[in-house]
């Protein structure tokens, strides 16, 4: 038997993502409160991922393991992705924003008040979801560079 569901679609609980990835329930955590990952929270607060989360790992794992890049490295390159250019922020949101107003942590780690993200799912935003795999940070500053 055969199931389908969306590379979006959060369906693995945290121990399958944890064996899937071979790491500990620990690391996975430690990356979200990093700032690295928004895993889905059912109300319950069961986290769950997607097939897109668990690929988003294994970049970071990647990253750390073959690059060499520190998770307090991998947080700062986060933080330079130029969120407020991708969705279109006006002044005044740059403004009220602590992202742009700061490069310690990615945009989807901060809170959003009085700004186009306030009330927002960072987790189903553009920037979070398109830029969070290898190779995809890199090429979107290369094309805002040109415009």
């Amino acid at each position: 038997m055969e199931i389908n569901f969306s590379d979006i679609e959060p369906v693995f609980p945290i121990r399958t993502a944890a064996k899937l990835l071979n790491i500990s329930v620990h690391t996975l955590r430690m990356y979200e409160h990093e700032g690295l990952i928004i895993p889905y929270k059912k109300s319950s607060n069961q986290r769950l991922y997607s097939q897109k989360d668990i690929e988003r790992i294994q970049c970071i794992r990647k990253a750390i393991n073959e690059d060499k890049l520190s998770i307090k490295g991998i947080v700062k390159i986060f933080s330079f992705i130029p969120c407020w250019k991708i969705v279109g922020c006006t002044e005044e949101d740059r403004n009220n924003c602590e992202a742009y107003n700061n490069d310690s942590v990615p945009c989807w780690a901060v809170f959003h008040k009085n700004n186009f993200c306030t009330n927002k799912d960072c987790r189903a935003c553009e920037v979070y979801g398109n830029y969070g795999e290898c190779n995809s940070i890199r090429n979107k500053i290369k094309e805002l560079i040109k415009s």
